[in-house]
């Protein structure tokens, strides 16, 4: 069969279509039959143009088939802001805190939005901002060293800790480690981060120390304690000598606080100060070397900063329960929220307490903090030691 011309076929089209329209069922078979057969198009390509009639060229682009996306750029790109202003954040943790870090930057002139922008990033579900977000999405594969070395003195006077020493449902029982920054050699002197969770609430505090010695680890706990924002109450470590020594051991008495150490060789013992060692001190500051004073002072102002930004804007859920059936592992948790909505939740500070703490997050501005903790963090880097 000689092939038509696109004009010939065109006007085969348009003479049955009129038809087409008008005709019983049977009818259409027969003519997307003689259409077929003219024009030597699939039953299928016929019998849609048939119905919808031939495409006219214009000089627009083409769009996409399909419904209108809800979400464009004017709810993308301050998405996109707030999800790195939040650390790259999963969505579940991004919706729980989304209200508090847009409160916190309109209210500083950080980002002009429309109300009906701002209402649809809080109406936002967990897997919609996953969604929006899949393409900007970076995975870091990093690795780093232990640093840990046991402690053998007062082992028999610091027990185990097996939970019932400790009130876990409210705040004041942290647990304790080191971060090392020693890059890809322990040997020599280098700086450390001493990292504290709350395991109730998850508010952190770092600060940075010039080596592991054990008057320089104890200063940088009651240090942190002094900023806790609610009483010490309970303490506990891994087996690393700079914290199990008679230093710690007498002001843990002294103060009324429970002092209890992890069992030998078992990490997730510790799972709460651990994972905040790599999503508080490793994702910021990294895993290369740094020695010296000015390492430590650069170092403490960054915290000085992120404190602020964890504590009072990045939301975390808890692990409420797990179970096992076979090999399948079922984990729930809690709805995620910032360590200042648990501590506040938590009822145990006072009215003026709390009122202080409030006081203190409706003076941060976020959008700044990452600012000069970008500056910081670019000094810092110059400081690292290959």
């Amino acid at each position: 069969m000689q092939k038509l011309s696109m004009k010939a076929r065109n006007e085969v089209i348009a003479k049955q279509q009129g038809k087409y329209r008008k005709a019983s069922k049977k009818e259409k078979t027969e003519i997307i039959n003689i259409v077929c057969e003219a024009t030597g198009l699939s039953r299928d390509r016929a019998a849609r143009i048939l119905r919808e009639g031939i495409a006219k060229k214009s000089s627009k682009a083409k769009g996409k088939r399909g419904p209108k996306r809800k979400y464009q750029n004017d709810v993308l790109i301050p998405l996109k802001r707030i999800w790195y202003m939040m650390d790259n954040a999963c969505g579940k943790r991004l919706a729980a805190g989304m209200a508090d870090m847009l409160e916190s930057l309109i209210r500083f002139n950080e980002i002009e939005i429309s109300d009906e922008v701002k209402e649809k990033l809080l109406q936002l579900s967990p897997a919609t901002i996953d969604r929006l977000l899949q393409k900007e999405r970076e995975q870091f594969i990093l690795k780093g060293k232990s640093t840990t070395k046991p402690g053998t003195l007062l082992k028999r006077d610091i027990p185990i800790r097996t939970g019932t020493e400790w009130d876990e449902n409210k705040p004041g029982y942290v647990e304790i480690d080191l971060v090392a920054h020693c890059g890809e050699s322990t040997s020599g002197i280098y700086v450390n981060t001493l990292d504290v969770t709350d395991v109730f609430t998850g508010w952190t505090e770092t600060e940075s120390i010039i080596n592991k010695a054990q008057i320089h680890t104890f200063n940088a706990i009651k240090n942190i304690r002094e900023r806790l924002p609610f009483k010490l109450r309970g303490v506990d470590s891994d087996n690393g000598s700079e914290f199990i020594n008679h230093i710690l051991y007498r002001y843990c008495i002294q103060e009324k606080i429970t002092f209890t150490r992890s069992r030998p060789y078992r990490k997730n013992d510790n799972c709460y100060v651990e994972q905040k060692n790599w999503s508080v001190v490793r994702r910021n500051i990294g895993y290369q070397r740094y020695e010296g004073q000015e390492a430590v002072d650069l170092m403490n102002a960054y915290y000085t900063r992120l404190r602020l930004v964890d504590n009072f804007f990045y939301p975390s859920a808890k692990l409420k329960s797990k179970s096992r059936d076979g090999a399948k592992v079922t984990k729930k948790y809690d709805n995620a929220k910032t360590p200042y909505r648990r501590v506040l939740e938590s009822g145990i500070l006072s009215e003026e307490e709390e009122l202080q703490l409030e006081k203190i997050y409706l003076s941060i501005n976020p959008a700044q903090l990452k600012r000069e903790m970008s500056i910081i963090l670019d000094e810092l880097m110059k400081l690292a030691i290959r």
